[in-house]
């Protein structure tokens, strides 16, 4: 799960881990926030030599994931988890050096307060939208439609899926057996250019209810036939979205409208760009 967070209105690009159970943050973003230097990067690449040299395990640790760069596009950098970052910034002369420390462990606290009781995870997003300034209606519907994928991804998980591309192929199934359109040309109809911008996001209230009912029905599907593995759950997905599929066209068919639109939020988003979900 990629977020970008904020320390003192700065950019900070971070994961979760949900194995390990730990934040891993952007060293370049965490570097450019102590040093306030023009160029962040060569900054890592000079300080990353000098602690190698020493022998410094922290670098010699770090891992290398990919995060949405500034433009747009997912590229590799190094992060690091909680714990290297503290050791890491005692390397780092920066009057921020404390306040960054109480920030990472403020970070650490809300994510497990959040673990611990998700309404206050939907509380957090209810508010970020509406600083966006999404409404009311639209968000509730938002946040019922994280709440559905939560739990098709947490049965694809318990029914053997893999994470990563066999979750990107069996949700492109579930879209065009609704829409009938994949993700990637979806975005491509609404204009949407970056890697970073959520599809689903910029989709209209119908357009999330769709979405709702194709994956929940995916869900119950692969439940009641007890899907296994791969296969058997893409089948469950093409089932699911078929369901949705047949009642947006019979929809479409007596209203006279087209579900699927180019229609989306990107003043919206733009607006809030340093307000983006965490």
């Amino acid at each position: 799960m990629s977020d970008l967070k904020l320390f003192e209105e700065k950019k900070v690009r971070s994961e979760w881990n949900e194995l390990e159970e730990k934040w891993y943050f952007s060293i370049v973003d965490v570097v450019g926030v102590l040093t306030e230097s023009l160029n962040p990067q060569v900054y890592w690449r000079v300080l990353k030599k000098r602690l190698l040299a020493e022998g410094n395990q922290t670098v010699t640790n770090c891992n290398g994931l990919k995060m949405p760069a500034s433009d747009g596009k997912m590229r590799v950098t190094d992060v690091a988890n909680t714990e290297q970052l503290l050791r890491l910034i005692q390397s780092i002369p920066s009057p921020k050096a404390e306040p960054f420390k109480q920030w990472l462990a403020k970070v650490g606290a809300e994510r497990i307060a959040e673990i611990e009781n998700p309404e206050l995870a939907q509380a957090r997003i209810r508010a970020t939208y509406k600083a966006k300034g999404y409404s009311d209606e639209w968000i509730e519907k938002r946040i019922r439609g994280i709440l559905v994928r939560d739990e098709l991804t947490n049965e694809w998980k318990q029914r053997g899926v893999k994470e990563g591309r066999e979750y990107a192929i069996l949700t492109a199934e579930i879209s065009k057996a609704t829409f009938g359109i994949i993700p990637s040309d979806y975005k491509k109809l609404k204009g949407l250019t970056k890697a970073n911008e959520n599809l689903r996001d910029h989709m209209t209230d119908l357009e999330l209810i769709f979405s709702m009912l194709g994956e929940a029905s995916t869900t119950e599907i692969a439940k009641n036939r007890d899907a296994k593995g791969f296969d058997e759950n893409h089948t469950a997905a093409k089932a699911g979205g078929s369901v949705a599929g047949k009642a947006r066209e019979d929809l479409e068919q007596k209203s006279g409208k087209k579900i699927v639109s180019s229609q989306n939020f990107k003043e919206l988003t733009e607006k809030g760009d340093d307000k983006s979900l965490e």
